[in-house]
């Protein structure tokens, strides 16, 4: 594309949306642009993330309206299946009939990680909202006694140390992978 340097409107224009919605793109922190003066500069490469974007937006849709219709068509593909689990790609196409998004769903390993978490669910009991059980004071307070026993051999800055992994494995974003693959040629 060459050395290219726009500002919102020029850019807008050459993406063929609207300057609102491309400062809205801006605005979620979804593209970037270098920032000079309060004025926003569109280079080539983030001309290309913003098309990138419009294009899973126009793809995809609203993420509402997305989820419930990747999740109905999964829906209608599970009831299908009677045997073992595959991984299922869900494919979704623009109205303007480009080429489409495809979205690749581990649906094997989801459900072994459901299955190794079914056990777990016996343990949590369905009471209804707002009911105590009786007892419940001295087993909460049985429960703080045996706590504070265990954690009598274990220093306070272990316990924050331990704390701050925790919060940080907790904070740390989703893995995003970017594979090239060409397109088949169909004669």
């Amino acid at each position: 594309m060459g050395k290219v340097n726009l500002k919102l409107k020029q850019a807008s224009a050459l993406l063929g949306v609207s300057p609102k919605d491309l400062q809205n793109l801006v605005q979620m922190g979804v593209v970037r642009p270098a920032k000079r003066r309060n004025i926003c500069w569109f280079d080539a490469n983030v001309l290309l993330a913003a098309k990138v974007a419009f294009y899973l937006k126009d793809s995809l849709g609203s993420s509402s309206d997305v989820l419930a219709r990747f999740t109905e068509a999964l829906s209608q593909t599970l009831k299908k299946e009677s045997g073992d689990l595959t991984d299922i790609c869900l494919r979704s196409r623009p109205a303007n009939g480009t080429d489409a998004v495809e979205i690749i769903v581990p649906v094997r390993s989801l459900a072994r990680e459901l299955e190794n978490k079914l056990p777990a669910a016996s343990a949590v009991k369905d009471l209804p909202k707002g009911r105590k059980r009786a007892a419940w004071k001295k087993e909460l307070l049985q429960s703080m006694q045996q706590a504070a026993a265990d954690l009598n051999n274990v220093s306070e800055e272990q316990i924050l140390k331990t704390v701050r992994e925790h919060r940080s494995a907790r904070k740390k974003p989703p893995e995003i992978t970017v594979i090239a693959v060409t397109k088949e040629k169909t004669a």
